[in-house]
């Protein structure tokens, strides 16, 4: 990025008056003290103390001026059996995180964040996938209670609700309880998210829902190849329907990077994803504002604490600054950054939850 130092501090302070939103990040998971599902070098931290691992903490998140973060809430396959019990303990594991610190508190609409505006961090639940529904829709309205409001329908596997990314070829999309779970998850007040589903899986939300949807942590088919990202055509139906996108800082969904080849040690694909940066982040950003023809529908969504590896300059959620400083360079107006930072997600927040 090549910022004058005018255009840096314009940015910083633009960023600090933004509403920043996050709407996906795994730093439950991570931090989990029993969790079964670890990331990265496994070493234990809390949501409460300043650590150098991983991606995300409060004191990082407020470091980076993030306002809203979504966390989500996820049942460690080796617990499907057990599902909604091992959801519950996972909720009890956050409220009581929640509770520890008075610079964090649970927000379930939008009055609740604006009302933490420059205050505490506004700490929303999102579920990565509907396993622990199992196929009872009763459980939805529990969790609903407890303070759920985006719902990602599926992970990566099938559950009683659709296919996940892994079963693509399997063409399958929503089951009948699935559709009936979108229509619950309308009335209520609950943001259906379609990252990880397959293609028509999408699609039948799309079909499905009566409100707009979103894909809280995907990128762009057409930049990169991976499954999780998605077509122009999906990227114009989710706006056209009033959705949003979050923008995903994860290298393997900004850059073609062969996994097998990684694995083995390859050094051209290492080079490859330490290639990757926040101005790939931004070039996703563009190609979606091309398809859609506006910012509108467009937020963030890192998947920070997911994955191993992220974006250069977005190293963890302190870094979080250097986007706004890259959407100045890129030419976005102050309008648009505000936009994409937060506000087109709480526009949404405010219509639906």
């Amino acid at each position: 990025m090549k910022l004058t130092k005018d255009q840096e501090s314009h940015a910083l302070a633009l960023h600090k008056e933004a509403l920043v939103v996050d709407f996906h990040c795994d730093g439950v998971l991570a931090t989990l003290p029993d969790s079964a599902y670890i990331i990265g070098d496994a070493k234990k931290r809390t949501l409460h103390e300043r650590s150098d691992n991983g991606h995300v903490d409060i004191p990082r998140l407020l470091e980076g001026g993030v306002d809203c973060q979504v966390f989500s809430h996820f049942v460690e396959p080796i617990y499907n059996p057990i599902a909604p019990h091992r959801m519950l303990q996972v909720l009890g594991y956050s409220l009581n995180e929640i509770e520890k610190s008075d610079k964090v508190s649970l927000v379930k609409n939008y009055d609740d964040i604006v009302a933490n505006d420059g205050k505490r961090l506004s700490f929303m639940i999102g579920f990565e996938g509907g396993e622990a529904l199992v196929n009872d829709l009763r459980l939805l309205k529990v969790y609903h209670t407890v303070g759920l409001r985006r719902l990602t329908l599926t992970w990566n596997n099938r559950n009683m609700i659709a296919d996940g990314v892994t079963w693509q070829r399997s063409k399958g999309g929503l089951t009948e309880f699935g559709a009936d779970v979108v229509k619950e998850c309308n009335r209520l007040g609950i943001l259906v998210d379609v990252s990880h589903i397959t293609d028509q899986g999408l699609w039948d939300t799309l079909e499905a829902s009566e409100e707009p949807v979103i894909a809280s942590h995907s990128n762009c088919r057409a930049l990169c190849s991976h499954k999780r990202n998605l077509t122009d055509d999906m990227i114009k139906a989710l706006a056209e329907k009033g959705g949003m996108i979050g923008v995903n800082y994860v290298p393997f969904f900004l850059k073609d990077i062969d996994f097998a080849k990684l694995r083995g040690g390859d050094e051209e694909e290492k080079r490859k994803v330490e290639s990757v940066t926040v101005e790939t982040v931004v070039d996703h950003v563009d190609h979606m504002v091309e398809v859609i023809g506006n910012t509108d529908h467009i937020g963030l969504g890192s998947d920070f604490d997911g994955v191993p590896s992220i974006a250069k300059g977005l190293d963890d959620a302190s870094k979080m600054p250097n986007l706004t400083k890259a959407f100045v360079a890129r030419g976005y107006s102050d309008q648009e950054i505000k936009g994409i930072l937060g506000g087109n997600f709480l526009r949404l927040i405010k219509k639906i939850c």
